[in-house]
């Protein structure tokens, strides 16, 4: 159970994660719409264009249908009207959709939120609607659809008052030239109208921001809790810890026997050899320092194994070899003589006990 307090820390990276995945990340779905319509007002002259030097085209190979009626003309005009259409708003589409991915991606990385599609039943608790409805969340979404309203009406009214001149002298204009003045005005409307939607749709990213990242945020105790649940606790991963190095030791312990010779210090430092000359050179089946080194003492007596003071060479091998590795190359000679005196030693039936190398 997480403890109380103020939440003043940053959410960590799981804490993110699991966010993402509920579905609580900063967003707003009215950007895509306002670039969808403010794309749609850069490419619409282009895509109007285009249709009409199609319907050009079709219109001049259907007055010779009509001279001359053939049906395979007839739907081969069909067919390649169809294609001209398709073409001419094609690239409107294909920035629509685009826009619509980006958009969309942008915001939430186009991950989908898996928790959403289980049923919560807290979202049925009346009082955390009511908390929707009269918080500052419901606050900010008035405003937001004030300052839309207002802003829509007054593009409106800037692109209508230019056209009413237009359409008060319609009577003296040709249809085309009213049309292109009723066309220019629809553009500006959807130009104008979608930058300033992008504008309001950049705050309400800033505010749902600001508000995923004040409900992320973290009190002390829930960051020290949830870096136990992904990285341990510290105190059972330092018992686990040393109840490996005990079993290591153990089996090291169990090695002891089996060793040839054991170099000294003669009591700071033990280090158990072992040497099968079929196997190479000699290896390192135990050492230690302070009691690990008396266990081994303590052992070696026990199995009657021999102990050669050689105060530099444990001191080295000490530092420099690793349990269950071979000694290096630079140390064979050393060794060499140790495992020499060692079989004079058993040659003579004294090999047991403590003894110092003859310098």
């Amino acid at each position: 159970m997480s403890g109380g307090g103020e939440k003043t820390e940053q959410p960590t990276a799981k804490k993110k994660k699991d966010a993402q995945k509920e579905g609580q990340v900063p967003q707003t779905p009215d950007f895509g719409a306002w670039a969808s319509l403010l794309v749609a007002g850069m490419l619409l002259p282009m895509v109007l264009e285009n249709a009409t030097e199609a319907g050009k085209r079709i219109m001049l190979q259907l007055g010779e249908i009509v001279r001359d009626p053939d049906p395979q003309m007839a739907l081969g005009l069909f067919a390649t009207g169809l294609k001209d259409a398709v073409l001419a708003i094609a690239p409107l589409a294909a920035a629509t959709v685009l826009i619509t991915l980006l958009a969309a991606g942008g915001q939430t990385g186009l991950k989908p939120a898996s928790k959403l599609f289980k049923p919560q039943f807290k979202k049925l608790n009346p009082f955390s609607g009511l908390k929707r409805m009269f918080g500052p969340h419901a606050l900010w979404e008035a405003a937001k659809a004030v300052l839309k309203t207002a802003a829509l009406t007054g593009i409106a009214y800037m692109a209508v008052r230019d056209l009413i001149p237009v359409l008060m002298a319609s009577g003296s204009l040709p249809l085309g030239a009213l049309l292109s003045a009723a066309g220019d005005a629809l553009i500006t409307l959807m130009r104008m109208s979608g930058a300033v939607g992008l504008v309001l749709a950049a705050a309400d990213y800033a505010m749902s921001r600001h508000r995923i990242g004040k409900q992320l945020k973290m009190t002390k105790q829930e960051v020290k809790e949830e870096y136990k649940r992904t990285e341990g606790d510290p105190h059972v991963k330092g018992q686990i810890r040393a109840r490996q190095q005990a079993m290591a030791r153990n089996r090291m312990m169990a090695d002891v026997p089996t060793a040839d010779v054991i170099l000294v210090n003669p009591t700071h430092v033990a280090v158990a050899l072992r040497y099968d000359p079929e196997k190479g050179a000699p290896r390192v089946v135990a050492k230690g320092a302070g009691t690990v080194a008396a266990k081994i003492r303590e052992i070696a007596a026990e199995n009657r194994i021999p102990m050669v003071q050689d105060i530099p060479l444990a001191r080295a091998m000490y530092k420099s070899c690793e349990i269950g590795h071979e000694i290096p190359a630079e140390m064979y000679g050393a060794v060499a003589k140790v495992l020499a005196f060692v079989m004079t030693l058993k040659a003579k039936g004294a090999a047991a006990g403590l003894h110092r190398l003859a310098a």
